[in-house]
């Protein structure tokens, strides 16, 4: 199913300095099928299922640092997940229980850090941050892993 997930402000990158004011990503299955505004994306793709955000959407994070203390592999990735983070470093996810969650997650397992940025096709990583800076939501691999009540 197609949706669009639309914000009170889209960035491109978390420095973008133009970010789309009123804008939306639209995700096909686990890729960016567009990004701009809500009213073009509804446009390009009728019928699409539209969540609306309050605050600012952006790519999902990559979370560098030691994977959050809870009880157990799968309590830990969530952790990341609430935090906006939609991968983490392979260094701090060792373990066959820490990548199988990860996997369970979408949640990505990368080698070395690197940049994040929602591109067209690309995979939807996206999050979504109120004025607080407090995650919102998360998107792995365009499903919702993440939304605070």
């Amino acid at each position: 199913m197609l949706t669009i997930h639309a914000a009170d402000e889209v960035r491109h990158v978390w420095d973008d300095p133009e970010p789309v004011r009123g804008g939306a990503v639209a995700v096909q299955g686990g890729r960016v099928a567009g990004v701009g505004p809500l009213a073009e994306l509804e446009r390009r793709f009728p019928g699409a299922r539209v969540r609306r955000w309050p605050g600012v959407l952006g790519p999902a994070h990559l979370h560098e640092g030691p994977l959050p203390d809870a009880p157990s592999p799968r309590e830990r990735i969530h952790a990341v997940l609430k935090l906006g983070a939609a991968a983490v470093l392979a260094e701090h996810a060792g373990s066959p229980e820490l990548r199988a969650a990860a996997d369970r997650n979408d949640v990505v397992v990368l080698a070395r850090a690197r940049p994040t940025a929602i591109t067209e096709t690309g995979r939807a990583d996206l999050a979504v941050f109120d004025e607080s800076g407090a995650c919102i939501a998360t998107v792995c691999a365009g499903r919702l892993v993440h939304r605070r009540r």
